[in-house]
């Protein structure tokens, strides 16, 4: 991962989709994910280069404070190599489908039982 990447973390979820979509109108960013950090603690996650991600993290700033609070920022300009797997891996989205085990396979219909005469 070359991008930088920048966090906002905001009460609420609402504070949340303001945020993200503040970061994706004020500069080229690709908002990666919002992280649920503990109860109504909401954590947007963008990437993108370092001026873009800086702009990004104020925009998303201002735009969570009007509606809600927000906790806390930071711009990582070179983060290392295995953070980007950490976040796609163990932090996720509240987006993403729940990570537990496989769905089962459909199960093929039982064959009739023929009863002899």
């Amino acid at each position: 991962m070359n991008d930088s990447l920048g966090l906002v973390e905001v009460v609420g979820l609402v504070a949340a989709v303001e945020a993200a979509d503040a970061m994706s109108k004020a500069a080229r960013v690709n908002v990666r994910s919002v992280a649920n950090a503990d109860a109504g603690l909401l954590t947007v996650i963008c990437e993108g280069d370092l001026a873009a991600v800086g702009a990004a993290v104020d925009a998303g700033k201002a735009a969570a404070s009007r509606l809600g609070e927000c906790v806390g920022t930071n711009v990582i300009a070179r983060p290392g190599d295995g953070l980007g797997d950490m976040i796609a891996n163990k932090i996720g989205s509240i987006f993403d489908e729940p990570k537990g085990k496989p769905a089962k396979a459909a199960e093929k219909p039982a064959k009739p039982v023929q009863k002899k005469k």
